[in-house]
């Protein structure tokens, strides 16, 4: 009875010990991603011949209640 006890007891923290090395291990490597993408910046300009790929709308105010329409038309 007590050997069996001991037994379930010494399982169960052998499944904790290893349920809470993983979770650190997981914490840890999310912690060194955000590391290195915290290294890289964000907003210089790109080199080589990169072209930008949205222009400016025009000023155009009927233009946005057909857009309102659109919006409303597919329900998103």
């Amino acid at each position: 009875m007590k050997r069996d006890l001991a037994k379930t007891i010494w399982g169960t923290c052998k499944v904790f010990i290893f349920f809470t090395s993983c979770t650190l291990l997981f914490y840890s490597g999310f912690l060194w991603i955000q590391h290195e993408y915290e290294k890289q910046h964000r907003y210089t300009e790109p080199e080589g011949e990169a072209m930008k790929v949205i222009s400016p709308l025009e000023e155009n105010t009927d233009r946005w209640l057909e857009r309102l329409l659109l919006f409303y038309l597919d329900g998103e």
